[in-house]
């Protein structure tokens, strides 16, 4: 069985992307890794260069600025490395630039690959989410984050990168034949410093948004206010191994009460029903094979 990881990446130094962990969280399942290094304003391709040179193949891409709806450009930037992976290999692990895999689920993904490794009905494997937010004590509760999705898909190039590149789909718009895996993903794309957020938010709300737009929702700040959530709860976990050392250099603080619930009203129904097993309005771009 062999195995190539992708990703795609730019200005990840200037909005402080966890995209070095990224990798390394996934070069202990992967032969190869492609990255797709977009036109950064700083030394972007000088990290990825650096982090394990003998692995890692670079594919130097230019972001197209104008694709302004849905975020589409993230898309584009991820099946230029998806479309470059050699045909010898089986499975292609997807991770994003704040996306890693914590060292104790390697073996558990290991072994579905390797279990579904003949089962051509089966085109990816499907991934539950842990979406750290204002700080890596906190994990988002309500229904604005997405509870699972898709990160590792069979090597057919039929296989596509759906909308903002959350997901996948393939052969004109057909949803992936999934499996689930029994691990997470750690999202850590809303733990930053307060100003590299902002920063972040101001930027990358030009990938969905017009400026007019951009202008009226987006506040201008020095820094983002964190304060605007709904619902958290606390992180009693470990933190993946190669995150440790950006954990230990965490240089702000953020409080958030618990017993605070801005929940609407039909996700805590949601919340309630989840308890006895059902599972309403989420949004499912996959079909998870039963047997």
């Amino acid at each position: 069985m062999k195995v190539c990881g992708f990703t795609f990446i730019r200005n990840a130094i200037k909005f402080d992307y966890p995209v070095k962990e990224a990798i390394l969280s996934i070069l202990p399942l992967c032969d190869e890794i492609v990255v797709a290094v977009g036109n950064s304003e700083d030394n972007t391709l000088d990290l990825i260069k650096n982090i394990a040179p003998n692995k890692i193949k670079i594919v130097e891409t230019v972001w197209d600025d104008s694709l302004r709806v849905g975020g589409r450009v993230l898309a584009v930037e991820t099946d230029k490395a998806f479309q470059t992976i050699a045909d010898n290999y089986d499975w292609c692990f997807y991770i994003q630039g704040d996306e890693v895999i914590h060292e104790k689920y390697i073996d558990t993904i290991r072994a579905s690959m390797q279990k579904h490794l003949h089962d051509k009905r089966v085109d990816g494997l499907l991934f539950k989410y842990l979406h750290f937010y204002g700080s890596y004590d906190y994990v988002g509760e309500s229904y604005r984050w997405y509870r699972k999705e898709i990160r590792i898909v069979r090597n057919n190039k039929n296989i596509y990168s759906f909308r903002d590149a959350q997901g996948f789909r393939k052969d004109r718009d057909k949803i992936l034949r999934v499996k689930p895996i029994d691990a997470f993903i750690y999202h850590y794309g809303w733990v930053k410093d307060p100003a590299a957020m902002q920063k972040k938010q101001e930027e990358f709300n030009k990938l969905w948004h017009d400026d007019d737009w951009i202008n009226k929702n987006v506040r201008k700040a020095d820094e983002f206010d964190y304060s605007e959530i709904d619902v958290l709860k606390s992180f009693d976990g470990t933190h993946p191994e190669v995150m440790h050392e950006r954990v230990a250099k965490t240089n702000w603080k953020f409080d958030y009460d618990l017993s605070c619930n801005k929940m609407k009203f039909k996700d805590k129904l949601k919340k309630f029903f989840e308890k006895f097993g059902f599972n309403f309005g989420q949004y499912e771009n996959y079909k998870v094979l039963k047997h």
